[in-house]
């Protein structure tokens, strides 16, 4: 077994001790901390996959996108650094939250309606397309906040659907769950730009969703603030 296949089964474990929790425990820590597992396993796939094209691990990781988290024993903490845009008014720009039906290695010819992903160098840009028909189109989130993972270098976007958006976002994520990949992958668009691209292995039933970013730079302080300034309802 090589160091990558080990690294993906310590992750599947993981996952699935988690997700085994979820299902004793139920609550949104546990759904939060199985995403952590979800994130995790999709890094270690990810690195196998850019291993193979002569990509170094450390690439694979800054490249994975998805939920972030950082788990301090049963509880799940995250450092909001600065104003929190969801604690005032925002801008109430709807987000789109929409499955992936494809993703090759190239770029997106323009006017296609794809989103083209860049990855570190040397490996190509991704060509994501996606199926709108079955997403989500024009939701408007109940709360929308700028935070910084204790330990992680990179910004996220910590967002909470409404009631009837998480039944339709947990119907959703349980759908394309059980596809192959990528189609397991859904895209997070704001205004016409990709903003993340999670990967699921099962329901998600909190209704929050945690954007990092959809490139190997992530977020920073400043675009994470202005997207959840964004996003955050005008009242």
């Amino acid at each position: 077994m090589n160091d990558s296949t080990g690294h993906t089964l310590h992750e599947t474990l993981l996952r699935e001790a988690l997700h085994a929790h979820v299902e004793e425990n139920g609550g949104d820590t546990g759904a939060r901390l199985a995403g952590v597992a979800d994130g995790a396993l999709r890094i270690a796939r990810r690195r196998q996959r850019l291993a193979r094209a002569g990509a170094g691990a450390a690439a694979a990781v800054v490249f994975a996108v998805g939920w972030v988290a950082v788990a301090d024993g049963p509880a799940l903490r995250a450092q909001v650094v600065g104003p929190a845009a969801g604690d005032g008014p925002g801008l109430g720009v709807p987000l789109s939250v929409l499955p992936v039906a494809s993703s090759v290695e190239h770029a997106c010819s323009p006017g296609s309606g794809g989103y083209t992903v860049r990855s570190p160098a040397p490996q190509p840009p991704i060509c994501v397309r996606t199926d709108r028909a079955a997403g989500m189109t024009d939701v408007h989130v109940t709360s929308a906040k700028a935070s910084k993972p204790a330990s992680e270098q990179h910004w996220t976007v910590q967002v909470t659907l409404s009631s009837a958006d998480r039944t339709r976002f947990a119907a959703l994520t349980g759908s394309i769950a059980r596809a192959p990949a990528p189609r397991n992958e859904f895209a997070i668009v704001v205004d016409g730009e990709l903003w993340g691209l999670p990967y699921v292995s099962t329901s998600i039933p909190g209704g929050r969703i945690e954007i990092s970013g959809a490139s190997a730079a992530g977020l920073t302080s400043a675009s994470a603030h202005a997207l959840a300034h964004r996003l955050a309802p005008s009242r």
